[in-house]
């Protein structure tokens, strides 16, 4: 899926103008106006607007970084990291995500976040794990939480205005839950149908 497509947009295209066209397309297509055919589309163009975002983090972050002078290399021609996702998936999730994934390893959902360690992070997530990069973090920037790991989760909406959601993951042997805040409602109640599809009954 082509995220800049489905929103019709340029590639280049600044925050601004995709928050723009994600609240034309919101107000046309909300199932409230559109019906059942609305909800499927409006599925699709939450994902492709959680892809534009978490590009657009992505971009920020390689602006702020210092280049690294390339030494030159001869290797064998491979694969790149995560050949198996399509490109904006791999634009979206950058080198370091990239890196950290499992071979083969879906990720139907990358968006930005803020979470206890780092106000700025980006959380992907798979059809095995969690995982989140940690943005200000100097070691161990990815993190990851396995599926199998999750006892629970639940979403809330934060006060007073209701325009961002937070989702709280509860983990197993008793460890302190995982919260993701800064989250649009929409991504946290696609994130929270994920798992919940994923999660073994306790």
């Amino acid at each position: 899926m082509d995220p800049h497509a489905v929103l019709g947009l340029d590639p280049d295209a600044p925050p601004e103008e995709a928050a723009a066209q994600y609240r034309r397309l919101a107000k046309q297509w909300h199932p409230d106006v559109a019906g059942s055919e609305g909800a499927r589309r409006m599925a699709e163009i939450n994902s492709a607007y959680d892809l534009v975002r978490s590009g657009l983090w992505q971009q920020k972050r390689k602006g702020s970084r210092q280049p690294q002078p390339a030494a030159p290399v001869r290797r064998a021609p491979r694969r790149p990291a995560g050949y198996w996702l399509d490109e904006a998936k791999r634009r979206a999730l950058g080198p370091e995500m990239l890196a950290a994934l499992r071979r083969d390893e879906a990720v139907p959902l990358v968006t930005p976040v803020s979470v206890w360690a780092s106000p700025s992070a980006l959380l992907a997530v798979t059809d095995r794990r969690l995982l989140w990069l940690l943005d200000d973090a100097v070691t161990g920037r990815v993190r990851s939480l396995d599926l199998v790991a999750i006892t629970a989760v639940q979403t809330r909406l934060a006060w007073p205005r209701r325009r961002s959601a937070a989702l709280r993951v509860s983990r197993r042997n008793g460890r302190r839950p995982i919260v993701f805040s800064e989250l649009r409602p929409e991504t946290a109640d696609a994130i929270a149908g994920l798992l919940r599809e994923k999660v073994p009954s306790p």
